[in-house]
């Protein structure tokens, strides 16, 4: 039986949701806030194994291979660029698929896009759903530019501060954790073949990230602070203070640091929806429903895993009720949780000083569980 379903996000989430539903036989249309379909915004993108996993049930991770930096290991330093370990990380994707792969972010939204616009979906660009109205069959919808809609199913992956999430009466909101990252695009350092991390120095932690043959993504975390006080004009200044004194890649890194425009700042928050995730035939998915600071590289694999399991669960049931939106919200809540709680642990070890943390007993854990299927 074909449904219309309207996905409000166009982001990684409601992109692979859109595409599975219309392969699936679904009608489907997205309909995105920003008129440039957030092209171009982001520097860098860490995907592992289980996001690649549903990337290929998507139908583009062979793009994605060829276009990002797939590898296996991951790099410790020492604040003067010293290798202290180089450790493999575990293919949890399975073994047909690389432990770990980085990425420009503008070049995964563009793959999701293409993907989307393949799929025969109607998409509508610079909209945003004003007002929900639901029965007992379907949700009424106005828009933005005054016109309405009606549909079996309305899914929010409008993002960490879903308007969706508000109009359906979810109060849950997130909360920052007290973190902050800089993140900006480099030229790849010589000799780059894996994320190399710096634990110390002026910030928490130094890193960088392959993203291509040519391309990298450089990050600095520090405790966040007033974000008023800080000058986007300046953000490649202050990027490069911070850089200051590190070794390694980061000679190299500092020399790209000039261009306060592609400089971003952004706290760590944390959000988890406790409660359903849906509110009659509104379903939440993504960073709507659940985030975490980026300390587990998950959050983009725990929004693919949603679009993944909900896109199952609404192509293979007759019936879209209750039910199968509570299912879908029971599979995805242990999982979503244990790497919601991990990820701010390892960053609260981080701002308490904490020495002897297990950071690779938590991490194993973690990983071991994330290499089942969701």
């Amino acid at each position: 039986m074909t449904r219309t379903v309207l996905v409000l996000g166009g982001g990684t989430a409601g992109n692979a949701l859109t595409v599975l539903l219309r392969r699936a036989g679904h009608a489907v249309d997205l309909v995105e806030a920003r008129p440039d379909w957030n092209a171009t915004a982001g520097s860098g993108i860490t995907l592992q194994g289980n996001a690649l996993r549903v990337l290929r049930e998507v139908g583009v991770v062979e793009e994605v291979l060829s276009d990002g930096f797939p590898f296996d290991e991951l790099g410790i330093l020492a604040p003067t660029g010293a290798v202290l370990t180089v450790q493999p990380t575990a293919r949890i994707g399975g073994d047909d698929l690389p432990g770990t792969l980085g990425m420009q972010r503008p070049r995964l939204q563009q793959i999701l896009i293409d993907a989307v616009r393949a799929s025969g979906a109607t998409v509508r660009l610079g909209l945003t759903a004003t007002s929900l109205d639901q029965d007992g069959d379907g949700v009424d919808v106005g828009f933005s530019d005054g016109t309405t809609g009606r549909y079996d199913l309305v899914v929010g992956a409008d993002g960490l501060n879903s308007a969706t999430r508000a109009l359906i009466g979810v109060e849950e909101r997130p909360v920052p954790t007290g973190m902050a990252i800089w993140r900006a695009p480099v030229p790849r350092p010589t000799g780059l073949g894996h994320t190399q991390m710096i634990y110390g120095g002026r910030c928490f932690i130094a890193g960088c990230c392959p993203t291509g043959p040519d391309t990298a993504y450089a990050y600095l975390v520090e405790r966040n602070r007033d974000r008023d006080t800080i000058d986007p004009a300046a953000h490649a200044e202050e990027m490069l203070r911070l850089a200051q004194g590190y070794g390694g890649p980061w000679q190299e890194i500092q020399a790209a640091l000039t261009d306060a425009a592609v400089v971003n700042y952004t706290w760590f928050d944390r959000l988890l929806v406790e409660g359903s995730w849906h509110r009659g035939r509104v379903v939440l998915v993504g960073d709507a429903a659940h985030a975490c600071p980026p300390t587990l590289a998950q959050g983009a694999a725990m929004s693919l895993e949603d679009a993944l399991v909900l896109a199952e669960l609404l192509s293979t049931e007759d019936t879209w009720d209750d039910a199968l939106l509570t299912e879908y919200r029971d599979r995805r809540y242990p999982r979503v949780r244990a790497v919601v709680d991990a990820s701010v642990q390892l960053g609260q070890w981080l701002l308490d000083g904490v020495r002897d943390a297990d950071v690779p007993g938590l991490m194993g854990r973690t990983m071991a569980m994330l290499a089942r299927r969701p």
